[in-house]
């Protein structure tokens, strides 16, 4: 989806703008997967699962751009990517069209700038707009840092997912599923 950037002055004073992602940001989009996948355990993918090409995250890129139902945002700080965050429907059946699925993430360096809590507001903003009514998302939970986040945020935990994630030490971990009405 195309919408319009937004820029906000960070807990530091640094402008931040929140703007779709677009074809050209394929490197730089592939160097960030890689690098926050690498960071925090609680991720979904390992770096080495990060195996996009750059014509093939230009795609990607480029379809989720002109796609109405879904939203890729990319947080830009001095000229560098600080973090990224998505929306995108449950499924096209009618039961569930009501419901979106929001994932984001940020380089260590930008936590705790109020970059997550505005990428957020922005997403629960565009998410009315394409007419969803809940925005749904897991959360590994040991994460308190970002349950936390959710929470400011207007989410409701609403459920536990048994052993979900399967680390690559051999240990588990259990999803919090969380919801957010709109």
């Amino acid at each position: 989806m195309r919408f319009s950037p937004k820029e906000i002055i960070l807990k530091d004073g640094r402008r931040c703008v929140l703007r779709p992602t677009a074809p050209e940001d394929a490197e730089a989009m592939i160097r960030y997967l890689k690098e926050t996948s690498g960071e925090t355990e609680y991720l979904l993918r390992y770096p080495d699962e990060v195996t996009f090409t750059v014509e093939g995250e230009r795609e990607i890129l480029g379809r989720l751009l002109e796609d109405p139902a879904s939203v890729m945002m990319v947080a830009m700080v001095d000229g560098k990517v600080a973090g990224n965050c998505s929306i995108n429907g449950i499924g096209s059946k009618r039961k569930i069209l009501h419901r979106c699925s929001m994932a984001i993430a940020l380089y260590r360096e930008f936590w705790r700038l109020g970059i997550g809590t505005a990428m957020i507001g922005y997403l629960t903003e565009l998410a009315r707009k394409i007419g969803y009514q809940q925005m749904d998302l897991e959360v590994v939970a040991e994460n308190t840092q970002a349950q936390a986040l959710y929470a400011k945020c207007g989410f409701i935990e609403s459920g536990r997912r048994h052993h979900a994630l399967r680390f690559d030490d051999g240990s588990w971990h259990d999803e919090i599923l969380m919801y957010k009405e709109l």
